[in-house]
């Protein structure tokens, strides 16, 4: 099992500062039952990336799209406080925990630096295992949400081979 020290040593390499574990319930914008994030409807509050921010697995701007979306749908739908911290879920896997204890992630309060790359920085604790289906390249997925509880961002790998950010914000 990975120490909080040993997680933000991991995760740096990201551009990104452990600030803490959160120890409380963590408060996401609500969906109906049986509505994951990806299964969600503008109705719910869903917004997509742009057509143009989709990154196919093995483009060689993968990296740059995948980042590129992220980082606007980030600012643009206020997942970043005025210090640029918000909560980052990482699953019990990657943690060297037990992943059928419930919930099956973790969240951790982090700050994103002025030097960042979620994608090119390859950080294992990132690494989507779905991915693994498709190829072997590195490729991220992960589950984000602003401080005050009031949107949730999730970046994920499709079935179709590609890359793409989800914002919930009813």
């Amino acid at each position: 099992m990975l120490t909080d020290p040993e997680i933000g040593s991991l995760l740096a390499p990201a551009g990104l500062r452990l600030v803490e574990r959160v120890q409380r319930a963590v408060r996401l914008p609500s969906l109906p039952k049986q509505v994951s994030p990806a299964s969600a409807r503008p109705e719910h509050g869903r917004f997509d990336s742009r057509s143009d921010e989709v990154a196919d697995l093995d483009a060689p701007d993968f990296a740059d799209k995948a980042n590129g979306g992220w980082h606007r749908m980030a600012e643009e739908y206020g997942l970043l406080d005025d210090r640029s911290e918000f909560l980052l879920a990482l699953g019990r896997e990657h943690l060297g925990e037990d992943p059928d204890v419930e919930p099956c992630q973790v969240w951790f309060r982090v700050r994103l630096l002025d030097e960042w790359d979620l994608v090119g920085s390859e950080v294992d604790l990132l690494r989507s295992g779905f991915a693994t289906f498709f190829t072997d390249r590195f490729v991220p997925e992960f589950m984000m949400a602003s401080l005050d509880g009031r949107m949730m961002l999730q970046t994920t790998v499709w079935g179709n081979g590609t890359l793409s950010t989800i914002v919930i914000r009813p």
